[in-house]
């Protein structure tokens, strides 16, 4: 019986496409129905219906797919093993980020790490969108927030903290808040993003969270334009403290509330990276993420200011 055959019967059934499974391995759909018809042939029974809009499984080919989708799996552990030893790594590497925190904390560390591993190849995949890594074929992505799916294998790179800002400029004109309940006689530029608290949420020495209602005539979806606005001297803003620890540096922006931790949904936050959950992890990804968790092991560049 050929293997290969195997592992496409085990593909399509996973993605319910002849195509899907064609593109993933750069081939027509014609050669993907061709190794099913062999494998069918070899069996002697009818594994899979095909119409020209969709692919089920039969009653056979279903219980058939129970049995052998472990032992592929098995065996293309076995052989990703065998490959990877006393090698450097090869082929692509596909990544995903956010588009904001891609484009200042993951494009900059390229450089080093291509020039590291010169017979790898990179994917990196910037989108708010929520990949999925499978479909996707996703080797590391790098996610922001509460931990991410269970399904999947996640390793904390480093906290994520939130903080309050505003512009020199503005403070100046409009009053410096003392108080978290003083910022409902300001502007606030607003997320207002699915799941997000509509209150901003302050966490004081002792551990006592009070919620505030900020108020704000400007509502913005992306970290960025919040950024951009608050230095334009248009309001106060939450933002991740990676997306403005230049500014504050710079003192371009000022931090209010150095003695609150803030949030908008939850205090527990931080930057992971997620990749599918699986036995054996490609050398590949296997570099990506020690490369970065030495890059983060003595903390993150925002946690300098």
């Amino acid at each position: 019986m050929e293997l290969e055959n195997l592992a496409i019967f085990v593909d399509v059934m996973n993605k319910g496409s002849f195509a899907a499974v064609a593109r993933d391995r750069d081939v027509v759909p014609s050669t993907i129905s061709r190794a099913i018809s062999s494998l069918e042939d070899e069996l002697g029974i009818r594994l899979l219906n095909r119409t020209t809009r969709r692919v089920k499984p039969t009653e056979a080919g279903q219980v058939y797919f129970q049995q052998v989708e472990a032992i592929v799996d098995e065996l293309e552990r076995a052989k990703s093993v065998t490959i990877d030893l006393g090698q450097n790594p090869t082929g692509e590497l596909r990544l995903s980020a956010s588009m904001t925190f891609g484009n200042l904390h993951v494009v900059p560390l390229l450089p080093e790490f291509m020039a590291a591993y010169p017979r790898l190849d990179v994917y990196l995949d910037l989108s708010d969108s929520v990949v999925d890594l499978v479909d996707d074929r996703i080797d590391v992505a790098i996610r922001l927030g509460k931990l991410p799916d269970t399904r999947l294998v996640a390793t904390r790179l480093t906290k994520l903290d939130y903080v309050i800002v505003a512009s020199p400029s503005y403070l100046a004109q409009h009053g410096t808040p003392e108080r978290p309940i003083d910022i409902q006689s300001h502007q606030c530029l607003l997320f207002p993003m699915p799941g997000l608290n509509t209150d901003w949420l302050f966490r004081d020495a002792a551990r006592v969270v009070t919620a505030v209602k900020p108020r704000g005539r400007l509502q913005l979806t992306n970290a960025l334009a919040h950024k951009q606005c608050a230095l334009d001297h248009m309001g106060i803003t939450m933002c991740s403290k990676w997306s403005v620890w230049e500014e504050l540096k710079k003192g371009t922006l000022v931090q209010l509330f150095k003695d609150y931790d803030t949030a908008m949904v939850d205090f527990d936050n931080a930057v992971w990276l997620v990749y599918p959950s699986r036995k054996y992890l490609p050398i590949k990804a296997r570099v990506y993420i020690d490369y970065m968790k030495n890059k983060f092991q003595h903390g993150a560049p925002w946690d300098q200011v």
